[in-house]
């Protein structure tokens, strides 16, 4: 690893931070598509659905995860167009870490990511969403979170390196948009057909939303807080690796 690793980083990631700063409209849009569904849950589907609790209480933990892969086809869109752009040559023929382009991107998400879950959990509590959870708890829903960005921008990466088109690069995220859908975060996975109820409470989204709502009524996680993070770390290992070799690919 380059010892310049951290400054050369750091140096990437305040130029990719200007770009937000320069188009805020990122962040706008990457709250305007959870927002939208959160008003349309709780205000057209809400009365409708029984969860034994104020209904934006319930779903907000899975509006946060799609608020996250809103954001991160922005990370995959940015880095595409930076390889499009030669960036990635240029910097080779400079003395700096090789990775810190990729890292930089990945900052970047979770410090854009970190700025649109504030601005979602805000509107939240204008719409009535109350937690009676201590600062552990806050805590540990903000590490959640965290982990979660952090591996699915690792996945972002990988399209953003190898997509033949921009739109490919961001259509991506498409996918773990509609995940929550199937999923305990909008009804109760019992409501749901065998099948569907199955694959509802064995795919990663249902353990981190059934965590985050256990924490922000100060209920017991159980095994959910377990079975979530394993969940990130297993997705951000083998993101990683394969953005990794896709890089050195790339930059050979």
């Amino acid at each position: 690893m380059n010892t310049y690793f951290l400054s050369d980083t750091l140096a990437l990631t305040v130029r990719t931070l200007r770009h937000i700063t320069r188009s805020l409209d990122t962040i706008i849009t990457t709250v305007l598509t959870p927002v939208a569904l959160m008003l349309m849950f709780v205000y057209v589907f809400g009365g409708a659905i029984s969860t034994g609790t104020k209904y934006i209480n319930f779903m907000l933990p899975g509006i946060l995860l799609i608020t996250i892969a809103s954001g991160i086809s922005y990370t995959a869109f940015r880095l595409f167009m930076d390889l499009k752009s030669g960036i990635l040559e240029r910097f080779q023929s400079m003395p700096i870490a090789r990775s810190g382009l990729l890292w930089a991107h990945v900052v970047t998400s979770m410090v854009a990511n970190l700025i649109a879950l504030v601005i979602v959990i805000g509107v939240a509590l204008l719409m009535g969403f109350r937690s009676s959870a201590g600062v552990p708890a806050w805590l540990a829903v903000t590490g959640i979170l965290l982990l979660s960005t952090l591996a699915l921008t690792w996945l972002a990466v990988i399209p953003g390196l190898t997509a033949g088109s921009v739109e490919s690069a961001g259509a991506f995220a498409y996918p773990l948009i509609f995940l929550p859908f199937v999923s305990s975060a909008f009804v109760p996975t019992q409501t749901m057909p065998g099948p569907v109820r199955w694959f509802a409470e064995h795919q990663p989204v249902t353990s981190i939303v059934d965590t985050i709502r256990a924490l922000f009524a100060q209920e017991p996680v159980g095994n959910d807080i377990w079975t979530a993070l394993a969940w990130c770390v297993g997705v951000l290992v083998v993101a990683y690796v394969l953005a990794m070799a896709a890089y050195r690919r790339k930059s050979a």
